[in-house]
């Protein structure tokens, strides 16, 4: 999948992604430290990295729809738009992790909430490498018979 959306000839999206996907793994490894231990403020720590991920990752996820809308062939289409969903289930993800940390003390998450962190986590970094993939031209067996058949 070729990239459209550029700002000084730099593909926009792909750039945009790092930013959410490192603020998520730094909350995963704060709240390890704090489950193992650590100092309370490594939960807030957490707690922040996360709301910083979510506001860095809609503009990310929204560079990824329009690159979506500017694609021609429709395969390519439905790649991109399992991509975004992908995207979209992740924010969706850590936003509810989110809300569910807003009430806690010292916005500290438990071991339950730790390890549904940790599938969301997961979850960005599948999408990461499908994304990787799809930009390198090769589309994942599970995502060709997604797709459907070619219609070119």
């Amino acid at each position: 999948m070729e990239n459209r959306l550029r700002i000084a000839g730099q593909a926009v999206q792909p750039v945009l992604v790092m930013f959410p996907l490192g603020l998520f793994a730094m909350a995963v490894l704060f709240d390890i430290a704090d489950l193992l231990g650590g100092p309370n403020i490594l939960g807030a720590l957490a707690y922040w990295n996360i709301v910083a991920g979510l506001v860095v990752g809609v503009p990310a996820m929204l560079a990824g729809a329009v690159e979506v809308m500017l694609l021609r062939r429709p395969q390519a289409r439905r790649l991109g738009a399992l991509r975004t969903l992908i995207n979209i289930g992740v924010l969706v993800a850590f936003a509810v992790i989110l809300m569910v940390r807003i009430r806690a003390a010292d916005r500290v998450a438990g071991v339950g909430l730790f390890l549904v962190e940790l599938l969301a986590l997961g979850l960005a970094g599948f999408g990461a490498w499908f994304a990787g993939e799809l930009a390198n031209g090769r589309a994942p067996a599970f995502a060709r018979a997604a797709a459907g058949p070619r219609n070119y």
